[in-house]
């Protein structure tokens, strides 16, 4: 199933230039091996970029550049070659990610999972140097609680799926939130929703139950 949810221009052009956090930036990696549309917006993120560079750095742009540089700006984005992630004959659902790899391994059967609160478990990654990385596993049919972000937020649903006032997310979605976002997702019956979630500030939750919890939970 191809993603139906995508990730930002201003985090593709983050992602692309480097400034994007290392948590957020694994969760974008991980997306980018499933999702040929956003493959194809960071080709044309990278091209600008190399083009601003050049411009930066005092050589003198050509008229060329300077048509080409506009022409990506107006036009929809290229096409991605696709990757075996985006095959679905050869996509195995137990296989992580690359971008996960280094953090929590190769396989979903594998992890050893601690559960921090009512139907929800947590795998936190230890060294990521620039946010707050974690896999989730929530119980199927749970409701998390009200909340909105300090900073910004990327989910990436790996199994299962979730409903919110965003829309449905299934497996290779993401979910691109700032601080403006007040949202309550709402796991799908059947099967536990399993994510893997970057911060780069603490979650502000709605309720006066899970704003006195959620130094015990750490989110």
């Amino acid at each position: 199933m191809r993603p139906t949810h995508h990730l930002d221009e201003a985090t593709v052009i983050s992602y692309s230039s480097g400034a994007l956090p290392a948590a957020l930036a694994v969760v974008a990696s991980a997306h980018l091996e499933r999702c040929a549309s956003c493959r194809a917006m960071l080709l044309d993120a990278d091209r600008i970029g190399g083009l601003l560079i050049q411009q930066q750095r005092g050589e003198s742009a050509t008229d060329e550049a300077r048509e080409t540089m506009l022409a990506l700006l107006d036009a929809e984005p290229a096409i991605a070659p696709e990757t075996p992630a985006d095959m679905v004959e050869t996509y195995d659902p137990d296989r992580l990610p690359d971008a996960l790899h280094p953090w929590f391994g190769q396989s979903l059967r594998a992890l050893r999972w601690h559960r921090v609160a009512p139907g929800v478990q947590r795998i936190r990654a230890t060294g990521i140097g620039g946010g707050d990385l974690m896999l989730l596993r929530i119980a199927p049919g749970s409701k998390l609680p009200l909340h909105s972000h300090g900073g910004s937020e990327l989910t990436m649903i790996l199994d299962g799926a979730y409903d919110d006032m965003l829309g449905h997310f299934g497996p290779g979605d993401v979910a691109d939130l700032d601080g403006e976002i007040l949202h309550q997702p709402v796991t799908s019956p059947g099967v536990p929703c399993i994510c893997v979630a970057a911060t780069d500030a603490p979650l502000k939750f709605s309720g006066w139950v899970a704003r006195a919890l959620q130094p015990l939970f750490g989110f």
